[in-house]
């Protein structure tokens, strides 16, 4: 398990109520609890063929206090302001964004496919799991905003799509 993949489970808890996360792997163990203020703590036990060398064995100290967010929006497709019947298909998660189920393969959708609400228009890959994203709209795909194998944030916008 990687730095990248440790501060993903962190960003993920702090959008959820997830309030612990454990994982052992190859003689490597991670905990991750939140504490009763909310601030996550993370502690780590390694074998003497650890995947960090060179990383003191001690806990980390806490994360210092992130303001308070809003709750999140939803995930589905919000219109956008300026551009009357488009709306954008966003990432419900952090992780790596794939336009195809393999390197092989077609592309899900392509500028000008048409969708419907229940059509699989990407995998976003978190944490090793490859998670199928539905469009939720209705529509023509109008532009693919992301790279394929690029990493994507919560709510980042990956297809423009007109309705209808």
């Amino acid at each position: 398990m990687d730095l990248k993949q440790i501060k993903q489970i962190i960003e993920l808890m702090k959008r959820s109520e997830l309030t612990e996360f454990a994982v052992e792997e190859e003689g490597f163990k991670l905990k991750i609890r939140r504490e009763a203020n909310g601030l996550p703590i993370v502690s780590s036990s390694r074998s003497s063929n650890s995947p960090f060398p060179g990383i003191s064995e001690a806990p980390v100290a806490p994360l210092p206090p992130t303001p308070a967010s809003p709750a999140p929006a939803s995930v589905a497709p919000a219109p956008a302001k300026d551009e009357s019947g488009i709306v954008y298909v966003k990432s419900p998660m952090v992780g790596t964004f794939y336009r195809a189920p393999s390197p092989e393969s077609k592309s899900f959708v392509e500028p000008d496919s048409k969708v419907t609400e229940t059509s699989v228009v990407c995998i976003i890959e978190a944490m090793k799991i490859m998670n199928e994203i539905q469009a939720e709209v209705k529509g023509t795909v109008v532009e693919v905003l992301v790279e394929n194998g690029q990493p994507v944030e919560y709510g980042q916008r990956l297809f423009k799509v007109k309705q209808g």
